[in-house]
């Protein structure tokens, strides 16, 4: 089987049954990767990467393996043992599609959300968690939805969360105790989002909602209207919601400051 992967013979003429794209031969993937043959058939066997397509008794790669070396690589680099990089390539395989992410099933609406989408490969990933980028980490971030995978990348929701998620890692914060107080702000911001979404509904959309078009779905004037009202209402929301949250970050601090005081205060005094 060997001989066969690696012989010289001429690659088939692209047809109607044979891709376009770029494909390699085991020892020209290898090459390509930076790696011996002998390498590459382990990670096979320890299926880190995807079985190769076959025509006949030759096996084909193609650029999707490339990448997975390449990714294996880095991490290696980056202090990841083969065993953990098998879990997290798991975990990347296990994740939700990008378009489920961002919502691009349903395209109804102009989004309410001003967040920009960034676009990561795992090495890259792993440059802004360094260790903390474990298969339970990853999976965390995939369930929360701060990530979803698109080919062989990841596309991370929102470029502010992820800078903020990386400058409290760096600052010492791990990374599982970010995402868990990521996942109880998600659960805070989904109730702000009903209070603000009943309110529209209830006295602002109720004669639109109420009537729909003849296929149980918003005509376009309808769909007009909502996104008109929606677009209105963004900066109101989010100008209440900062607003909220600033002066309950005032009180949480001076409340946790005059404790800090009268425990320091208690620890001062004679007899205590």
């Amino acid at each position: 089987m060997a001989a066969n992967e690696n012989s010289q013979d001429e690659r088939p003429a692209p047809t109607a049954h044979t891709p376009a794209a770029r494909e390699f031969r085991m020892a020209e993937l290898a090459e390509e990767a930076g790696i011996t043959v002998r390498t590459l058939r382990f990670y096979r066997e320890r299926k880190l990467i995807p079985p190769p397509r076959r025509e006949g008794r030759i096996a084909w790669y193609n650029e999707h393996h490339l990448a997975r070396l390449r990714t294996i690589g880095a991490l290696l680099e980056r202090g990841h043992t083969l065993g953990g990089i098998a879990e997290l390539l798991s975990a990347f395989e296990s994740g939700r599609d990008v378009g489920e992410l961002l919502g691009l099933q349903t395209p109804l609406l102009p989004p309410w959300s001003e967040e920009t989408p960034v676009r990561l490969t795992p090495e890259q990933l792993a440059d802004h968690f360094s260790r903390d980028i474990t298969p339970e980490n990853l999976t965390t971030s995939l369930d929360i939805g701060y990530l979803a995978v698109d080919g062989d990348e990841f596309v991370h929701i929102s470029r502010r969360l992820l800078d903020a998620s990386t400058e409290l890692v760096n600052k010492g914060v791990p990374l599982a105790a970010v995402l868990e107080a990521g996942r109880r702000v998600r659960a805070h911001a989904d109730a702000l989002a009903d209070i603000f979404t009943t309110l529209i509904r209830t006295h602002l959309l109720a004669d639109v909602l109420s009537h729909p078009g003849a296929d149980g779905l918003p005509d376009p004037q309808q769909i007009d209207r909502i996104a008109q009202t929606i677009e209105k209402l963004r900066p109101l929301s989010k100008g209440v919601v900062e607003a909220e949250l600033s002066m309950a970050m005032d009180r949480r601090v001076r409340t946790e400051l005059e404790q800090w005081l009268r425990e320091d205060k208690e620890e001062d005094e004679p007899g205590t």
